[in-house]
């Protein structure tokens, strides 16, 4: 996925739960907690968030090069 398309989904997102994540970027990863990870520009990059379901608010924990994800731990950053 391109890394226009995730921010425009981010900036507008009203998701209830993971299932609507998934419904909408199926290549999501859902971890535990409200944790979610993308894929950007072809798995060049990748983006951690932390969703907050019952407030729809989401924050961006991480953003950086796939070699940089492997050297973090998505459910705690």
């Amino acid at each position: 996925m391109a890394v226009e398309r995730p921010i425009t989904l981010l900036s507008s997102a009203d998701w209830k739960s993971p299932a609507e994540v998934k419904a909408d970027l199926g290549a999501a990863r859902i971890l535990r907690d409200g944790r979610v990870v993308f894929n950007l520009a072809g798995n060049k990059y990748r983006l951690v968030v932390w969703i907050n379901y019952p407030f729809r608010v989401v924050y961006v924990r991480f953003i950086g090069t796939h070699k940089q994800y492997d050297q973090i731990d998505a459910q705690t950053i």
